[in-house]
């Protein structure tokens, strides 16, 4: 068996024309131009790239970046009073503070200082409530972005046995309640796990978000079992560096019935899907139905 790859780039440039075209519309229509902030602290390279690389997206489908780069010894105060700011200009339509943050700042302090309106991240303890109740409201883009993957693959989730690998605040908790949300029978696995691989050969789809380098190898994998890798890695592989996934792609391949590569699966739709919160943020603030994507 050779597993369908689910091409997260191509799906990703289908919704980006789709994000385009309604951002137009909703210029011409109603004069609202949706606008996203950025806030960065320090010079990290990884973050910096990422960043710039959310700017350029913003700009291609039309919709406005508001950069902030700050120095890595940024207070918390002085963070606290430019999100202030952000929170009550109207340009702003979304706000997404890059994690990390520097140890003198208290990460969830800050998620709680942002407008939940304009919580385009998702991370706002009012959005994880909403999110566990199964109410309406901004849901992380990452989570969004694995469940439009897995869509490409399952019409139905109802009954599926699910396993998420991983309980971060940012992927794998609220992943395994956007699974709940479809009526997916969910397991979630963490570092106190016993017996790992036997819990993967069960699951008929198995979300993987974990931070380390290839650890599912694919005969802990279920034959025809759907897998999503949400792990970024850089190996070092004969002097070179290259990127893999938190799944030993070329054994699970072999195995799966369909699979996300690394690059090229979750990364392009996460940042498709922050286009799509922007979109929905701005229209939700001008009391405006969101857009069908």
């Amino acid at each position: 068996m050779t597993a369908q790859i689910i091409d997260g780039k191509a799906l990703a440039s289908e919704l980006r024309d789709a994000v385009t075209a309604a951002t137009r519309r909703l210029v011409a229509a109603h004069g609202l131009h949706p606008g996203l902030a950025v806030v960065l602290l320090g010079d990290d390279p990884a973050s910096r790239t990422y960043v710039a690389s959310k700017s350029r997206a913003l700009v291609e489908v039309g919709m406005r970046p508001f950069d902030f780069k700050l120095p890595a010894a940024t207070s918390e105060a002085e963070l606290r009073a430019l999100i202030k700011k952000l929170n009550s200009d109207p340009a702003v339509n979304g706000i997404l503070v890059q994690l990390p943050l520097p140890p003198q700042i208290n990460t969830s302090r800050i998620i709680a200082s942002i407008d939940p309106d304009k919580d385009v991240d998702g991370f706002h303890p009012l959005n994880a409530g909403r999110l566990a109740s199964g109410l309406p409201g901004l849901v992380p883009c990452t989570p969004i972005a694995c469940l439009r993957l897995i869509r490409t693959v399952h019409d139905s989730l109802a009954g599926i046995a699910a396993l998420m690998i991983g309980r971060s605040h940012i992927v794998g908790n609220p992943l395994a309640q956007v699974l709940l949300n479809e009526n997916a029978t969910v397991t979630v696995a963490h570092t106190f796990t016993r017996h790992l691989p036997e819990l993967c050969r069960r699951a008929e789809l198995m979300c993987v978000a974990i931070g380390c380098a290839e650890f599912i190898r694919g005969d802990w994998i279920k034959p025809g079992a759907t897998v999503i890798d949400v792990g970024i890695n850089r190996v070092a592989v004969g002097g070179k560096s290259r990127i893999v996934g938190d799944v030993k792609f070329s054994e699970a391949v072999e195995v799966a019935g369909a699979i996300t590569p690394v690059p090229g699966g979750v990364g392009p739709m996460t940042i498709v899907c922050l286009l799509i919160n922007t979109l929905r943020a701005a229209c939700m603030q001008a009391g405006l139905p969101p857009p069908a994507l």
